[in-house]
């Protein structure tokens, strides 16, 4: 969420935003509804003030032992006079309060619309960030890598996972319907090998690990940024109004939602592994085949939550960034980053990097993690702030990336390190976790 004060001051940024990162939104609308609801706020603390002075008054005239009575009696007033006073002033707050009423539902009722149409208010992308409208803008920053020139004919992942009988999609979908699947034996092994050592990275990094829920209720869905404009994303328990994440990060970010931290505790770093859910609404068609474009996978995130410092935040973004980026070189996989264009932003992304890894089978890189800076803005909706060096409340900046999601991840895994007997060499860095096993082979 955006502060309203700079929506007011400057509405064409707001505008130009919605239109960059191509999120409907109406600012001419937003403001014409704050100031109604100004202007309706500003008149019933009026006649509150009217109604709270006049009853004190009511009560000072209908109380013989009042000194205002008193006086009023030395001055010359008698109590049938006093009494006419307090019929006009009990009058006069009657009317206070036939005024208030409507006033009071309208109160309800545009602050409601109010808030609507502020999770509605697009971030405004940082200032090197390229426009473009979908991510075929995307800039490419760098490679890092060389692609894997085979000397045999390379086979896909669902080809190999069928073969060495470590993927089995057509269960999958028997079991759950369509973009399901189950892995199993090595593949299963692999998956989890991919998870531990992004989690033991991370910790040896300084982040804590955390264990958080993946269900939980819509007002954190709502307070990250993920609702209302990603609903129809989300798998959603209506009978008891909880969704499931698509991300550990809206548990880890919404963590210390409410709360007033203390800037010494700043910056604060968590990880999570956990399950993930998304519907892929809107994705009929597209990437149906294989492991890319799934409805359940897991993965390692990492949040940081620091000061209000648009300067530190830039640095924290780069530290996340090589956080997964070491992953994937420690996977000995080739990849790209991008900076990803406007129109391919989220609601609230000040600015995000992708990284891309390369997967033979779709003959290009494929997004495989997501570095994201909000600002200010999932701490607005949650309402997670700090108190700093002079004492001051702010609202604190939330990072967030993907440090690894499986089975994507796998693509390339299984792709680029397979061999021309059909088996598929693992990466130093996994074996360990993996009973010091060097090749996924067929199973006897």
């Amino acid at each position: 969420m955006m502060d309203i004060k700079q929506v007011r001051e400057n509405p064409d940024r707001f505008k130009e935003a919605s239109r960059l990162k191509n999120v409907p939104c109406d600012i001419d609308k937003l403001i014409e509804v704050d100031a109604r609801r100004r202007a309706v706020q500003q008149e019933l603390e009026s006649l509150r003030t009217q109604s709270r002075e006049g009853g004190q008054q009511l009560a000072l005239c209908r109380n013989p032992k009042s000194e205002w009575y008193k006086r009023a009696v030395q001055n010359g007033k008698t109590p049938e006079e006093i009494k006419v006073e307090a019929d006009r002033l009990q009058k006069e707050l009657n009317d206070v309060k036939a005024r208030s009423k409507p006033l009071e539902d309208e109160d309800r009722t545009v602050n409601e619309e109010f808030a609507a149409a502020m999770l509605t208010v697009p971030q405004p992308a940082g200032p090197d960030v390229p426009v473009g409208s979908d991510d075929t803008e995307n800039v490419e920053l760098r490679r890092v890598g060389e692609i894997r020139q085979f000397d045999f004919k390379p086979k896909d992942h669902v080809t190999l996972g069928q073969e060495l009988d470590i993927i089995d999609i057509e269960r999958g979908v028997r079991l759950a319907g369509s973009r399901n699947y189950v892995l199993k034996g090595d593949g299963a092994l692999l998956h989890q090998a991919v998870l531990r050592l992004a989690q033991d990275m991370m910790v040896q990094r300084g982040f804590v690990p955390m264990t958080v829920p993946v269900l939980v209720r819509e007002e954190v869905m709502t307070g990250t940024g993920y609702f209302p404009g990603g609903r129809e994303q989300a798998y959603l328990c209506e009978r008891d109004e909880k969704a499931l994440v698509g991300t550990a990060e809206v548990p880890l970010t919404a963590y210390h939602a409410g709360e007033i931290l203390d800037e010494s505790r700043l910056p604060l770093k968590y990880c999570a592994q956990s399950t993930c859910f998304r519907r892929e609404a809107g994705a009929a068609g597209k990437d149906t085949a294989g492991l890319y474009r799934i409805h359940l996978f897991d993965k390692v995130e990492q949040v940081i939550i620091c000061r209000n410092d648009e300067e530190l935040s830039i640095k924290l973004h780069a530290e996340i960034l090589q956080n997964a980026e070491d992953v994937v070189a420690a996977l000995e996989l080739p990849y790209r980053v991008v900076n990803v264009c406007t129109g391919d932003l989220g609601q609230g992304q000040v600015q995000k990097f992708d990284i891309e890894t390369w997967m033979p089978s779709r003959d290009s890189y494929g997004e495989t993690h997501s570095a994201s800076r909000f600002y200010e803005f999932q701490s607005r909706r949650l309402m997670l702030r700090y108190k700093d060096a002079q004492k001051k409340t702010r609202f604190c900046h939330t990072l967030n990336n993907t440090v690894v999601a499986s089975p994507r991840i796998l693509i390339p895994l299984l792709e680029l390190h397979q061999n021309a007997d059909g088996t598929i060499n693992i990466p130093q860095a996994l074996r360990p976790y993996m009973n010091n096993k060097e090749r996924i082979e067929p199973r006897p």
